[in-house]
């Protein structure tokens, strides 16, 4: 089968890793790079050979091309992605969806109109951990879920806010650059979330943005959720220094950042323990527990995702992870920085 020719837009951190995973995967063609025109993007596009252009507009206008990654700047995702709509290409934008809600509605808006191949960045979606944890779900082997509880606890050093000041300023904390992860694996995992309510701490870096924050979660099927969030915080309990996903990270494969629980069983993730009775009739705390661990295959989600995309730009899948649901994953990440601010719940 003919590989698929992909352009991706801003040859930025994430967008280097994209397009080493494009050059490594035998279904997938580099053909092009958008990027400002700087010398280094010239070197670089030089040395990968391919072209590079400075609009995406120009690029798609010389060369052939069945898929379009977009990994700029957040504030450039909804003018690239429409131009891609309108042209009846696939596109995957990484996330968030757009740097706005009200842009994101006009987008999806927009994909749907055309019944557009749209993917949203969202990677973790695509982890064989979380895959199997919604299998687990979905067997009904933990009964019907009532709760789960996670975090994202980790330490960020003084030189992440050196490289970038605006990281200290309002819009620069962990709501914003780190929470929309957790919100699209609740959703997976949980159901539609209708309400947050939240608390944030600014109290240990003292910056005018958060360090801190404590999320109470209400899901449309009656579960209820809790999440602890710090960037401020010397612990292991986040996706990234738990799930051996991200070799970047040292690991801690004992401890787990999620726990989701139901009325017959509970799980814990990523190390994949699960506790169950056999029966109803052992329901009680006082009834021994089943102990198993589920053995799950570890993979580079990123890898997995571009996969994904490949068979949505053939036509063989749907998106996992669609233009509404990245919508949703941003509007309720809005929502919880809201309710942190009023100290009020908000609806969603």
């Amino acid at each position: 089968m003919k590989k698929v020719r992909i352009v991706i837009v801003g040859p930025g951190l994430i967008g280097k890793k994209h397009i080493d995973l494009v050059r490594a995967n035998p279904e997938t063609e580099l053909v092009g790079i958008v990027a400002p025109d700087h010398a280094p993007h010239h070197e670089f596009a030089n040395n990968l050979g391919v072209r590079l252009h400075h609009s995406l507009e120009a690029m798609l206008n010389e060369v052939e091309v069945d898929g379009v990654i977009i990994a700029s700047p957040n504030i450039f995702h909804a003018e690239q992605a429409t131009f891609c709509i309108k042209k009846g290409i696939a596109v995957f934008v990484e996330k968030p969806i757009t740097h706005t809600f009200t842009d994101g509605q006009r987008l999806v808006e927009l994909a749907e109109q055309h019944d557009a191949k749209v993917l949203i960045g969202h990677h973790r979606a695509h982890s064989p951990i979380l895959s199997a944890a919604r299998e687990v779900i979905k067997s009904g082997k933990l009964g019907e879920i009532v709760a789960i509880m996670g975090s994202a606890l980790f330490y960020k050093p003084a030189s992440y806010f050196e490289a970038g000041s605006w990281r200290r300023e309002l819009g620069g904390g962990p709501i914003l650059i780190n929470l929309i992860h957790e919100i699209g694996n609740f959703r997976s995992l949980c159901g539609e979330i209708t309400a947050v309510q939240a608390m944030a701490s600014a109290a240990t870096r003292n910056f005018a943005v958060e360090d801190s924050v404590a999320i109470i979660f209400q899901f449309a099927g009656g579960a209820l959720g809790t999440f602890l969030l710090s960037d401020t915080a010397a612990s292991a309990r986040s996706w990234e220094q738990t799930s051996q996903e991200n070799k970047s990270y040292p690991t801690y494969p004992d401890e787990d950042c999620y726990s989701v629980s139901g009325t017959m069983g509970s799980l814990s993730i990523p190390t994949m323990r699960i506790k169950y009775y056999r029966s109803e009739a052992e329901q009680s705390w006082w009834s021994p527990f089943v102990e198993e661990t589920i053995d799950v295959s570890r993979k580079d989600p990123l890898a997995c995702q571009l996969d994904h995309f490949v068979d949505v730009v053939r036509g063989e899948a749907m998106p996992l992870v669609s233009a509404r649901d990245g919508l949703r994953n941003l509007q309720i990440t809005e929502a919880i920085a809201e309710s942190a601010r009023t100290r009020q719940m908000v609806r969603v």
